[in-house]
C-alpha cells in the first residue's frame, strides 16, 4: 500500500507538473507539445525513476556522471536520457555514450571535446551551449558575445549537433524577476540564428520555482525536479 501512495502522489505531481505547462503555453499562445519536460532524478534511485516513468514521462535529466551511470543499467530502457550537469572533459566520453543530449557544453573546447569523443564512439549527440546571460561570477557558461564565434565553429562539426542554448539564471524568490534572463536568451538565439544563417530550435531554460516564465518566453526543454520528486533528501555523509 505504501508504494501505491507513494506512486499516486508522483502522479498528482506530474499532473500539476503538466497542468502548469499548459497553462503557461496558453498563456503565450504556443502549443504545449513545443515544450519537452525532464524530469530531474538526480539523487533518486532508480525504483522512484521508474514509478515516475509509469506517469508518462520519457525524459529524465542527469547532472552527476557517476550517480547516473550506476542507476540507468536499473531504469526502464526506453527512457531518454539527458545530461545536464556541469560536464568535465574527462567524463565526456562515459557521457557521450550514454546520454542522447547534453544541455550543458560550457565552453568551445568542451565542444571539440565531445565532437571527437561522439566521432570515436559512434553516435551523434545533440548539444546545447550554456551561456552565463547573467554573467554570474558562481556560474559557468560562454558569454553572451562568445556565443555568435562558436556557433559558427560548431557548424563544421557532423557528431555533436548545436541545437540550441541553455541558461541557469540566479535564483529569485519571484519568477518575475529572472523572466529578463530567458528573454536574453531567446534574444541572443533569435540574433545568433540569424547572423549564422543556422537554426538553434532548443532553448534549455526553467527548473520547478520558475519553468511557467520560461515557457512565456519560449523554452522548448524545463528541468524539473523537486516539483515531480519532492525534497531530496542528502545522506548526512555525502553533505
Amino acid at each position: 500500500m505504501a508504494e501505491n501512495t507513494e506512486e499516486n502522489l508522483l502522479s498528482e505531481r506530474v499532473d500539476v507538473v503538466r497542468e502548469r505547462m499548459a497553462q503557461a503555453c496558453a498563456r503565450s499562445g504556443r502549443d504545449v507539445d513545443t515544450v519537452g519536460l525532464i524530469a530531474v532524478s538526480k539523487k533518486f534511485p532508480a525504483d522512484i525513476v521508474h514509478d515516475v516513468h509509469r506517469c508518462g514521462v520519457n525524459v529524465f535529466g542527469e547532472s552527476r556522471v557517476q550517480e547516473a551511470l550506476q542507476k540507468i543499467p536499473d531504469c526502464p530502457g526506453m527512457i531518454d536520457w539527458h545530461f545536464i550537469g556541469r560536464l568535465q572533459s574527462n567524463k565526456v566520453r562515459p557521457v557521450v555514450s550514454t546520454f542522447s543530449m547534453i544541455h550543458s557544453v560550457d565552453s568551445l573546447a568542451l565542444l571539440e571535446r565531445v565532437e571527437a569523443i561522439a566521432y570515436d564512439e559512434g553516435p551523434r549527440v545533440d548539444v546545447c551551449l550554456q551561456v552565463n546571460v547573467a554573467g554570474e561570477g558562481s556560474k559557468t557558461g560562454v558569454q553572451p558575445d562568445q556565443a555568435e564565434a562558436i556557433v559558427e565553429r560548431a557548424q563544421a562539426f557532423n557528431n555533436a549537433r548545436l541545437v540550441g542554448l541553455m541558461t541557469m539564471p540566479p535564483f529569485a524568490p519571484d519568477p518575475e524577476d529572472v523572466r529578463p534572463h530567458f528573454a536574453a536568451l531567446r534574444a541572443l538565439r533569435d540574433t545568433v540564428e540569424q547572423r549564422c544563417g543556422v537554426s538553434l530550435p532548443d532553448l534549455s531554460m526553467g527548473m520547478s520555482h520558475d519553468f511557467e516564465v520560461a515557457i512565456e518566453e519560449g523554452a522548448t526543454w524545463i528541468r524539473v525536479g523537486s516539483a515531480i520528486f519532492g525534497k531530496r533528501v542528502v545522506p548526512r555523509h555525502a553533505e
